[in-house]
């Protein structure tokens, strides 16, 4: 899978500069105006997973790729990404402006990112379009105007008034319905499976016996990606030739290659981390997909 885009990358093709705290700030938050933001003849947003957060007030139509979902919205629409589902943003209109705001979760203390991903626009399968009305706009864009003065202010506690703000949008967000007007694309099964596979490589590399492979079934990420099982296996199969379980256990064989072959975990351990509740499981399984027991490919 490729890269996700980093917030250096945002910056190098989008604005052309750097902040300079941009590395010393790992929590680092910003905020923009749309048009202020633009660039001539630039390349459509290509559809990827970045690894910030961001969260749009935009205004004009367009379609929101999400995950394997195509979204239509006109208006002024709050629009919400995370760093788990690739997504872009298709502008079908000239007049297309508004603000954006981008961070990466340690902007927040450990006590809100323990359940930040839990609020129903970050899940992996939750909804991230919100439809406003005239009276809605005025309210969230005097929130994202009082962003724009605080962020260039030399007020010593302005991320922790900028913190504020933002929860005060999420909020706006969570008494209104979800946008749902969807639309099925020919490539909507090899998004799905461009979500699966990313999901499934971000789990690895296990790097300590105490980490743990969880999500290790296809209901697994179905759950995760709000979609049907069934759904789920036959988008892949289609697009892969592959079953879901197949790609789970050869991405599982191959990490355990490598903890047999590069840790002094015992085999235990191994198991642990990989999501076998016994070692004997591990055994079995081991053996059955590569004909060698997990002591013996060691040798």
């Amino acid at each position: 899978m490729p890269k996700p885009e980093t917030i250096e990358d945002f910056y190098k093709q989008k604005c052309e500069w750097l902040p300079d705290n941009l590395q010393k700030d790992i929590g680092h938050f910003n905020v923009f105006k749309v048009e202020a933001n633009k660039k001539q003849h630039t390349a459509p947003p290509k559809y990827a997973r970045r690894d910030f957060y961001k969260v749009s007030l935009a205004r004009g139509g367009g379609i929101l790729h999400y995950a394997d979902k195509s979204i239509e919205i006109s208006g002024s629409t709050l629009l919400f990404f995370n760093p788990y589902v690739p997504y872009t943003f298709e502008s079908m209109s000239e007049d297309y402006h508004g603000y954006f705001c981008i961070f990466k979760d340690a902007f927040f203390d450990a006590n809100v990112r323990r359940n930040f991903n839990e609020l129903p626009m970050f899940t992996p399968g939750g909804k991230p379009a919100y439809v406003l009305d005239a009276e809605q706009d005025k309210k969230v864009s005097a929130v994202y105007d009082k962003m724009l003065e605080e962020i260039n202010s030399d007020y010593a506690y302005k991320f922790d008034l900028l913190r504020n703000y933002l929860m005060e949008i999420i909020h706006h967000a969570m008494k209104l319905q979800p946008a749902e007007t969807l639309y099925q694309h020919p490539n909507a099964n090899s998004r799905i499976t461009a979500v699966f596979t990313d999901m499934l490589e971000r789990q690895f590399p296990i790097e300590s016996p105490s980490q743990q492979f969880k999500l290790r079934s296809a209901r697994d990420f179905a759950e995760r990606l709000a979609v049907h099982v069934n759904h789920l296996n036959r988008a892949i199969r289609e697009t892969t030739g592959k079953t879901t379980t197949e790609h789970i256990a050869e991405r599982l064989v191959s990490e355990a290659k490598a903890l047999l072959r590069h840790t002094n975990w015992n085999i235990s351990e191994i198991a642990y981390c990989l999501g076998f509740e016994e070692p004997a499981h591990f055994n079995n399984f081991f053996k059955k997909q590569t004909t060698y027991t997990p002591s013996s490919f060691r040798i």
